[in-house]
């Protein structure tokens, strides 16, 4: 049993993707939370989460532009009024550990990842801006990754999602974390007998690469179905053929059912972590992914096909289609990454005093 109040601190509660469902775990380990956060739509979220009192930021009423506010949430975090919290856990990939902790309480940090648009996608974000927003992002950001490493300090202990965030978190901030693997519903995905379709699931913006399942599958004529929307959406409907499906937003008994019918799931671009991939896993259905990030460290050889830049997905998928992979050996695979294991680690985290 974990004594004293406790808070948990989420960068935005919105919709829910892999972070938020980290979110719904700790929920359930610390049954009596609070939770803070700086944009919240309790209609984008799940029962779990809007049962919780949620108490927001004063940014919250302009949620509906909640990106373009990025250097006023440092002022934000730090309004939020945690006084009379003995235990802080914040779950960080937007801002979230910035958070004015009360003296004698305890903060630990869940990390998804350090903000990748201040620090190793910068270039590439940068790289895209009109060259008047560029002279304005050079100091703003110059400026947030000062803010993000100071803040960095306040944490008293960090617990990163992969290896892959691990060497993230000391290449940002120059702290070291154990890692923890975020919590999968294993149990309830199913296997199907394959159909011969591949699968994609993913928010369509630019750095997951879904261009380059497009690009494959248009030259190949292979089947390809994408669960998903964003901002991309329109550019790849438009390069794509008529064999390439695009599904949209598609609800959670319909995924599963996806899931467990593909031939073979695709992670095209590089993962923090990937708990997409660890979904296909359990339905049962082999991943094919790009040898980067989560990727490397979920993708056992008898489970997938890991492929370097240079052979690429076509190739990977011809290699892949040489193989035959077991259903019960993916499932296993998976279990590694179930809840009650998440549970576990995360308790013995939390039971420790400062």
């Amino acid at each position: 049993m974990i004594a004293g109040r406790t808070a948990i601190v989420h960068y935005w509660l919105l919709r829910m993707r892999g972070g938020e469902k980290v979110v719904e775990a700790l929920c359930r380990l610390l049954p009596d939370a609070d939770l803070f956060t700086l944009f919240y739509d309790p209609r984008g979220v799940s029962p779990t989460i809007r049962a919780r009192r949620v108490k927001t930021s004063f940014l919250n009423p302009l949620r509906c532009c909640y990106r373009s506010l990025l250097p006023l949430m440092p002022i934000a975090l730090e309004q939020l009024d945690l006084r009379g919290y003995d235990l802080i856990v914040s779950s960080e990939s937007g801002p979230a550990k910035g958070v004015l902790v009360p003296s004698g309480a305890r903060h630990v940090c869940y990390v998804h990842s350090p903000m990748r648009y201040l620090w190793e996608l910068y270039p590439e974000y940068a790289g895209r801006a009109p060259r008047w927003k560029r002279a304005l992002m050079a100091p703003a950001s110059h400026y947030l990754r000062i803010w993000d490493t100071q803040a960095a300090a306040r944490v008293d202990e960090f617990v990163a999602n992969s290896e892959n965030v691990r060497a993230r978190i000391r290449r940002a901030w120059g702290r070291e974390s154990r890692v923890i693997h975020p919590p999968v519903p294993v149990e309830t995905f199913y296997a199907r007998p394959l159909e011969d379709w591949y699968l994609v699931v993913s928010e369509l913006v630019d750095y997951k690469r879904i261009d380059v399942a497009v690009r494959a599958f248009s030259r190949s004529g292979r089947r390809l179905r994408i669960a998903g929307h964003g901002p991309e959406y329109h550019r790849l409907r438009a390069m794509a053929s008529p064999n390439i499906e695009f599904c949209g937003h598609v609800p959670d008994a319909e995924l599963r059912e996806l899931y467990a019918r593909c031939r073979a799931f695709l992670m095209p671009g590089e993962e923090d972590f990937g708990m997409t991939m660890v979904e296909a896993l359990a339905s049962g259905k082999p991943v094919i992914a790009l040898a980067r990030g989560g990727a490397a460290e979920i993708v056992e050889p008898d489970c997938g096909v890991l492929y370097e830049e240079g052979e690429g997905l076509d190739g990977a998928i011809t290699r892949f289609e040489t193989r035959s992979f077991s259903a019960e050996r993916c499932q296993a695979s998976a279990q590694r990454y179930s809840e009650k294991v998440f549970a576990e680690r995360m308790r013995s985290v939390l039971l420790q005093h400062p």
